[in-house]
């Protein structure tokens, strides 16, 4: 019967999507090849360097050093390629998840983007056209690709390289040729990044979140939320983008001393309704009314979503934190959904625990959470995710995400603190970990992992930590010290 449907309607959503799939994974190992060959090619190069400048040819070596230079770019540019290849992977998995609810692929502004960028890469530009093709037809994309290829600008390069080139040259060389530079002050992440304000304005007499901002996350589907002292609109940019999942991650610094030193679990909070829908009203003088709002979609959107998690994290168990035995309709249809979800992953373990308990158990010992992630409707995990947060030391050290299906927002969870704006006391550790947490959604793992190898080192050091972890830091001393880590990785 399956081969009589696909001869008559083509392959299904499912297929199609792993047919995809493959064809991803063949371009990274290509793009893998490359990269290696690149570094091959540049190892040589540098010995080369070398024997030049032991030989007292400075021209020659100077000549090389450029091409060392350009083959590092060439591998950044292959590199940020393969992780886009990567989310468009991981976007995949998620339409694949959306099928079993909607029966269709649906449209992926992320993916569309990401598409865009890659055809212009000339190894894979062949199969990003002809992937282009077939998920215009599936209902993916709106358009096709832009024929332009990007070409590099020789002359802009000859100018910009220069001062690389000499720093090439002075580490190959051992300071004989070229020029040390400055200590690089940032790690060079390849990110473009576009600043917008999301100070609230007020437009036709209410208070919103500017245009342009809005316009912006939505080209770009990522963005990192950084407070300045205004007055945040958090709910509202959780509605305007429908991020349906906050995910908090809250995990024990090593080095920095808590009654606990074990803490290793996420939750991840359901984001768009429940306590936090809105919706109340006053029925007569003295007596109001708030409703909680649940839905089977949005409770099987955010079930699915925490064990696509835990199975892309390796750990092991879902749970999923309810009330139940109280509120048996609107806990009971959230607990149904996390159920019904949990079939289609039996390699991950499933189970329930009531909100009250686990508060209780997870404050007297953390260890038995370890490894898992907790599912939960809205308001649950607003108040269990600050409290797991104390456990490793506060809200100053706990990343957040807030996911969509065509945008995610990282931000630090503690907000803005308009009160000691501008004062060099706020402590940026949480901000700092959230913009990891981006990263890696952004398939830019090594990058995260070398900062936040530097960040960690600096709080188990204590010797320039910010006074709510028990220093005499200020920010900008903090930071540096940071980045004389990474300067040294």
């Amino acid at each position: 019967m399956q081969s009589i449907n696909r001869f008559l309607y083509g392959p299904t959503p499912d297929e199609k999507v792993r047919a995809w799939q493959t064809k991803l994974r063949a371009e990274q190992r290509t793009l893998d090849r490359e990269m290696r060959q690149l570094e091959t090619a540049t190892n040589k190069a540098r010995q080369t360097v070398k024997q030049l400048a032991s030989k007292g040819d400075v021209k020659s070596a100077r000549i090389l050093a450029r091409e060392v230079v350009r083959s590092n770019r060439q591998k950044d540019r292959l590199s940020v390629s393969k992780a886009r290849l990567g989310s468009i992977g991981n976007q995949l998995s998620q339409q694949m998840a959306m099928v079993k609810v909607t029966g269709s692929l649906q449209k992926s502004i992320e993916i569309m983007k990401l598409s865009n960028q890659l055809v212009r890469l000339p190894q894979i530009s062949q199969t990003m056209r002809e992937m282009s093709m077939e998920m215009t037809k599936a209902g993916i994309l709106e358009e096709m690709m832009d024929d332009t290829l990007a070409v590099e600008d020789d002359e802009e390069l000859e100018e910009e390289a220069d001062a690389e080139v000499d720093k090439v040259l002075f580490d190959i060389t051992n300071g004989k040729l070229g020029q040390a530079g400055s200590v690089q002050t940032e790690l060079p992440v390849p990110i473009e990044w576009e600043e917008v304000s999301v100070a609230p304005i007020l437009k036709n007499g209410k208070t919103v979140i500017p245009d342009i901002a809005i316009n912006s996350v939505k080209k770009n589907t990522v963005a990192l939320k950084v407070g300045k002292g205004h007055v945040s609109l958090n709910l509202t940019l959780r509605r305007t983008f429908n991020l349906f999942a906050n995910v908090r991650p809250c995990v024990s610094i090593k080095g920095f001393k808590t009654p606990y030193d074990d803490v290793d679990t996420v939750l991840i909070r359901e984001n768009t309704e429940g306590e936090y829908s809105g919706i109340e009203h006053e029925i007569v003088d003295g007596v109001v009314q708030s409703i909680k709002l649940i839905t089977w979609d949005a409770s099987e959107r955010v079930a699915r979503y925490a064990f696509h998690y835990a199975q892309s994290q390796g750990r092991k168990r879902v749970t999923a934190v309810h009330k139940a035995n109280i509120m048996k309709m609107s806990d009971g249809m959230f607990l149904s959904a996390c159920r019904q979800v949990s079939k289609d992953f039996p390699g991950i373990a499933y189970d329930e625990d009531l909100l009250d308990r686990v508060c209780l158990h997870i404050t007297q010992n953390p260890a038995p959470f370890a490894d898992r992630v907790m599912v939960m409707p809205n308001l649950y995990g607003d108040i269990l995710s600050d409290m797991c947060a104390g456990l490793i030391g506060g809200l100053g050290l706990t990343p957040s995400g807030n996911i969509g299906r065509d945008a995610s927002i990282f931000e630090a969870v503690h907000g803005s603190a308009p009160d000691i704006a501008g004062k060099g006391l706020a402590n940026p550790t949480a901000l700092l970990l959230s913009s990891l947490m981006m990263l890696r959604h952004m398939n830019l793992t090594p990058y995260a992992d070398k900062i936040e190898k530097a960040a960690l080192g600096t709080i188990a050091e204590g010797k320039s930590i910010t006074g709510d972890l028990g220093g005499k830091a200020s920010t900008q001393e903090y930071t540096a010290a940071i980045i004389e880590k990474l300067s040294r990785a």
